[in-house]
């Protein structure tokens, strides 16, 4: 895939969620899932939010589309839409935006996918709903939806029940139902997971042509680093709840600021590395869900930590060297491709 070029930033984003928190609670206390979480998407930009599981990713996109239900809660926080709060919005105003203007792919299509209807049916229903259509324009527009996520034979697809298809057709069917109302802003949140390698790159390929055809602005929510570069402008990445880093994602494979970045990129496999040589592993586990922390929420797992990183928490700081660079850490990394110490194994 083939990196886009980044869109025109504007004075207003597409979307701003400004310091977003989400608790769940659990054996009677309150855990932080999502911490102080900030974040803005152009018009036809795409965003990549990367992290390990439980990092808070995908609570992060539910709390987007009004989906965190008990015992989760939106504790406080801004989800600005075109203009418009979302989670000050009575729920009928909420209902218009959501599943038309923002839509979202799941990562596991057999469970998002009713297996007592059909598929043209689940399709209908979208559409009936948000543009109320006839059922003749129904069946129009959902055939051609399906041919232009790829499906060779939208007819068939169409009476099939999702357990008659593979886990690529059912995500397809997913994909279209998502761009079915034209959305100013899609969500594909794990949308290859539970693929095989040969149809994940033909899902990753739709998605960015449909992005770039229709002009979309989109978040793709990843945990694996590798497939941000060719579907990605900027990049997010999570720890723990909360973003430790945030940039173009040409200034994060170059030079990463943050120890957990850093560790993220080293445990990829790269063309350089000697045949046979072992991946880069980060030492111990993500936190527990509920763990209560002290100081920098990676330093037990950081290769650079000292005292002061497990007594005192870090700030989300802008980069004085870039005005759309954002890092959590007292002491981030050299910021030339030449000082990286990913690159020269050097410490600081």
């Amino acid at each position: 895939m083939s990196r886009q070029s980044p869109p025109a930033i504007n004075s207003s984003s597409l979307l701003k969620v400004e310091n977003l928190n989400v608790d769940f609670e659990l054996r009677g206390q309150n855990c932080s899932a999502v911490d102080a979480l900030s974040l803005h998407v152009q018009a036809g930009e795409t965003v990549a939010i990367v992290g390990e599981s439980g990092s808070g990713k995908s609570v992060t996109s539910l709390a987007i589309m009004g989906l965190i239900r008990k015992p989760g809660i939106v504790r406080s926080g801004n989800v600005w839409f075109k203009g418009k709060d979302l989670l000050t919005l009575p729920s009928h105003q909420r209902r218009k935006y959501l599943g038309s203007d923002i839509s979202m792919v799941f990562q596991e299509p057999a469970v998002s996918l009713n297996p007592s209807f059909t598929v043209g049916s689940q399709i209908t229903e979208v559409l009936k709903l948000h543009l109320k259509m006839s059922r003749a324009e129904c069946r129009k527009r959902a055939l051609e939806l399906l041919h232009e996520v790829g499906i060779s034979d939208p007819e068939t697809c169409l009476n099939s029940w999702p357990h008659q298809l593979s886990g690529g057709m059912n995500q397809r069917v997913m994909i279209a139902m998502a761009i079915s109302c034209h959305p100013a802003l899609l969500i594909a949140d794990e949308p290859t997971t539970a693929l095989d390698v040969t149809v994940q790159a033909q899902i990753l390929r739709l998605l960015q042509q449909l992005q770039k055809k229709k002009d979309m602005a989109m978040i793709f929510i990843t945990h694996d680093l590798s497939l941000v570069p060719g579907i990605a402008h900027r990049v997010a990445v999570m720890y723990a709840g909360q973003v430790v880093e945030s940039c173009a994602v040409d200034d994060l494979f170059q030079a990463p600021l943050h120890p957990y970045t850093e560790a993220l990129l080293k445990s990829l496999p790269a063309h350089h590395r000697i045949a046979n040589e072992r991946l880069s592993t980060i030492k111990g586990s993500p936190p527990r869900a509920g763990e209560e922390f002290t100081g920098c929420r990676f330093h037990s797992r950081c290769n650079y930590a000292i005292d002061r990183c497990s007594q005192s928490s870090p700030e989300l700081v802008s980069d004085p060297h870039s005005d759309d660079r954002l890092f959590r850490c007292f002491y981030p990394l050299a910021r030339t491709r030449a000082e990286s110490s990913w690159l020269t194994g050097q410490t600081r």
